[in-house]
């Protein structure tokens, strides 16, 4: 039973912000694979401090002869490729909060019972849950003027299905899903288009008084949640192009993590508890 749990990781309290990264759909053995775009986003969060990541499937082409794909060209097996991208994970795999897994990597679990995340995850000790994960990240000080209390960043990270085609029926896909969990951040991929889109909801504030009728009344609160759609490490050709999909984006969104301590803060006329902001 893999039923919804959510994983979590304190960081130290002395952070006043934190990067995050979502890989995902490296398609790694597809030929139009671009490692220098995937190399430079690993490059990125080693060589910066406080950036973390989570890995959200796609990462292995997995072309099996009943799947789209050209399986006669393909850069080695699936098994061939899910030891390459741990090779490449590897030198920041201290930086992995967790892993999902992809539609790709499903057609091996379909076809002989073999899951090729689950070895991923094992390889580089991370939290591995298929279907989506939902994470809490704790991290700071001074969370509402109270010491010794963090900032807490909840967030649903899920690979996405189906085969929209346009960025608007792409983009709307993790509005659904940030209906059904609560969270900070949404981040969904799949589609290999970037989109970035704020919510806004309204919450009661359970404190209230009482007023001159003897009912109680209190205070209402608009709390933001980003959606996120993120990119691929896919040039365009092959079954993308002659089935008229777009290209794909292959810029990294770049989400900041802030507390009211972020030397970010004073960028932003508004002034929340914490603050989510994604930048392209």
């Amino acid at each position: 039973m893999n039923e919804l749990r959510w994983y979590g990781k304190i960081l130290p309290k002395e952070l006043t912000e934190v990067k995050l990264v979502i890989i995902s759909d490296l398609h790694y053995g597809n030929p139009y694979f671009s490692y220098k775009h995937f190399k430079r986003t690993v490059d990125f969060i080693q060589n910066n401090k406080n950036t973390f990541c989570f890995l959200n499937g796609d990462l292995c082409e997995s072309v099996i002869k009943t799947s789209k794909g050209e399986i006669h060209k393909q850069v080695g097996s699936p098994d061939d490729q899910k030891k390459q991208v741990v090779e490449w994970l590897i030198p920041i795999k201290d930086s992995i909060l967790g892993t999902t897994t992809g539609n790709h990597e499903n057609r091996i679990y379909e076809s002989a019972g073999t899951d090729i995340t689950d070895y991923i995850a094992e390889k580089l000790n991370i939290p591995y849950r298929p279907e989506g994960m939902l994470y809490k990240l704790a991290f700071g000080d001074n969370n509402n003027r109270t010491k010794g209390k963090p900032f807490v960043f909840w967030m649903y990270i899920t690979h996405g299905y189906g085969g929209a085609r346009t960025k608007s029926s792409k983009a709307v896909k993790a509005e659904r899903a940030s209906n059904w969990v609560h969270a900070d951040l949404v981040a969904m991929s799949h589609d290999h288009v970037v989109n970035i889109a704020p919510d806004v909801y309204l919450i009661p504030d359970n404190r209230g008084t009482i007023n001159s009728q003897g009912f109680l009344s209190g205070k209402v609160s608009a709390k933001r949640k980003m959606l996120v759609k993120t990119n691929a490490f896919l040039k365009w050709g092959g079954y993308a192009e002659t089935g008229g999909f777009p290209p794909s984006d292959l810029s990294t969104p770049v989400i900041n993590l802030l507390t009211p301590y972020s030397n970010q803060w004073d960028l932003y006329p508004d002034r929340p508890q914490q603050a989510i902001k994604v930048s392209v």
